[in-house]
C-alpha cells in the first residue's frame, strides 16, 4: 500500500523478490550501471573498465555462483561442509572432458560450451548425492570432518588422473569460453576475443564480463526462488529443528541429500566457469583454502541471504586489490612525504628501520602483500563471527533501520 511499503494485504506480495518500488527501482540502476562496467562510462567507476579490474570481477562473478551453492546448503539447510573445492574440481574436469581439445596424453570431445557447462554440474550433483548418505548420518563437526575427506580424497584422485587434469603443476588448457551451436567451427559468440558487438567494441575480458553477468544473475534468481519454494522452506525446517520438521512430514534424509545435490550443482557450473574463464588452472588449486574461501564469503556476507553472499563475493575477492593498491598508494607517501607519509610509516616498512608492519622489500622483515591479505582474511571471519554473525547483511540491516527510524533511536 502507498506510504506503507511494510504492510502486505496478501502473501504474494510478501513473497515478491523485490516488494517495493524503490527495491525495483534501485536493482534496475544498479543492473544498468553494472552492465556499463565494460565501457567505462558511468563516472567513478570507469577504472572497472580496465583488464585487471574486468578479471578479478569475472572471477567474481564465479565465486559469486559456486557460493550460492555452497550457501543453500550452509545458509538454507545448516549442513556444515569443507569439501566445495572438491565438488567444483568435478565440475571443472567434466567441463574440460566434454570441451577441450583432445591430445595424446589428454582426454577431450570438443563439445560446446551450452552443452559441457549443464552436464559439469549434473556431474557434481550426481557425486554429491552419492556423498550424501554418508553425510546426512552426521552433524556438526563430525560433518564438517567428513567434507573434509573429500578435498584430500580429490587432491591425491586429481594430481594422479592426468589425463583428465593435465600433468601436476602444470594442469591443462579448458576449452575457449564460446557459445556455438553444435559445429563448434563456427561459434555463434566468441568472448575470448576481443572485437566488435552490433558496432562497438568490447575487450575480450568484458565480454567475459557480460556473459558471467548474465548467469550469475540467473542464479541468483534461481537461489532465491529456491528460498521461497516448499522445498527451501524444508531445508530451514531441518536447519532450524530437524525433530520437529520430521514430526510435521519433513524427510530429515530427502531434505539433506537434496541440499547437497543443489549445492553441487551450484559448485559443478562454478568450478566448469572458473576453470574456462581463467584458462588453465593446476590440479593443486582445488585444495582446502579455496573451501575456506567460500566459507569465509558466506560467512562475511551473510548465511541464509542471497543478498549478503553477493555482498561477501565482491568484498572477498576485491579485497587483495584494495589492499595492494592501498600498500602501493602509502608507499609512495612514505617515498614523496605526502600527506599521509605520518600514517603511512606506521603500516608501511620500505626499509630494516622502518617499524610498519607491512614490508614491501624482498626477503625483508615484516609482513609482505600476500601475508596481509591472509591475515585480514582471518580477521576479517573472526570479527564478523564475534560482532555481526549476519555479515554485511547484518550491517546494511542495521543502516537501513537506523534511517528508517531517525530522528527516533527506538
Amino acid at each position: 500500500m502507498r506510504g506503507r511499503p511494510n504492510l502486505y494485504t496478501s502473501y504474494e506480495d510478501e513473497q515478491k523478490i523485490l516488494p517495493t518500488v524503490t527495491q525495483r527501482v534501485t536493482m534496475g540502476a544498479f543492473l544498468l550501471a553494472t552492465v556499463t562496467v565494460p565501457f567505462s562510462v558511468v563516472p567513478g567507476l570507469r577504472f572497472l573498465g580496465t583488464p585487471g579490474w574486468l578479471q578479478i570481477l569475472n572471477v567474481m562473478l564465479v565465486f559469486l555462483v559456486a557460493a550460492l551453492g555452497l550457501n543453500i546448503l550452509i545458509g538454507f539447510a545448516g549442513q556444515v561442509s569443507l569439501g566445495h573445492a572438491f565438488f567444483m574440481a568435478v565440475g571443472a574436469y567434466t567441463a574440460a572432458v566434454l570441451a577441450g581439445s583432445p591430445t595424446q596424453a589428454l582426454w577431450g570431445l570438443e563439445l560446446p560450451l551450452w552443452f559441457a557447462l549443464p552436464i559439469a554440474g549434473l556431474a557434481a550433483a550426481a557425486v554429491g548425492i552419492v556423498v550424501a548418505p554418508t553425510a546426512v548420518r552426521v552433524r556438526g563437526l563430525y560433518l564438517a570432518i567428513v567434507t573434509l575427506g573429500l578435498v584430500f580424497i580429490g587432491a591425491h584422485i586429481f594430481r594422479n588422473w592426468n589425463q583428465v587434469t593435465g600433468v601436476p603443476e602444470l594442469g591443462r588448457d579448458w576449452g575457449p569460453l564460446q557459445l556455438a551451436l553444435w559445429d563448434i567451427d563456427g561459434p555463434a559468440l566468441r568472448f575470448d576475443k576481443d572485437g566488435d558487438w552490433f558496432g562497438v567494441f568490447v575487450s575480450a575480458e568484458g565480454k567475459t564480463f557480460l556473459f558471467m553477468l548474465v548467469v550469475a544473475v540467473g542464479f541468483v534468481v534461481l537461489s532465491k526462488n529456491l528460498a521461497r519454494s516448499r522445498l527451501g522452506r524444508s531445508f530451514a525446517a531441518i536447519r532450524d529443528r530437524d525433530i520437529a520438521a520430521e514430526v510435521m512430514g519433513v524427510s530429515e534424509v530427502k531434505a539433506k541429500t537434496q541440499a547437497f545435490a543443489i549445492s553441487s550443482f551450484y559448485a559443478g557450473v562454478g568450478g566448469a566457469l572458473y576453470a574456462t574463464v581463467v584458462g588453465a588452472l593446476q590440479p593443486e588449486i582445488w585444495n582446502l583454502f579455496l573451501s575456506v574461501e567460500f566459507v569465509a564469503i558466506i560467512l562475511i556476507g551473510g548465511a541464509g541471504t542471497t543478498a549478503g553472499v553477493v555482498l561477501g563475493a565482491i568484498f572477498v575477492q576485491t579485497l587483495p586489490r584494495i589492499v595492494e593498491n592501498t600498500t602501493a598508494f602509502l608507499e609512495v607517501q612514505v617515498e614523496t612525504q605526502g600527506w599521509f607519509a605520518p600514517i603511512a610509516d606506521l603500516i608501511i616498512r620500505t626499509d630494516g628501520a622502518d617499524l610498519g608492519i607491512v614490508s614491501t622489500v624482498n626477503n625483508g622483515p615484516g609482513l609482505s602483500v600476500a601475508q596481509a591479505n591472509g591475515l585480514l582474511f582471518g580477521l576479517f571471519i573472526v570479527l564478523f563471527l564475534i560482532f555481526e554473525p549476519l555479515g554485511l547483511y547484518g550491517v546494511w540491516l542495521r543502516i537501513r533501520n537506523y534511517w528508517k527510524g531517525w530522528p527516533f533511536t527506538y
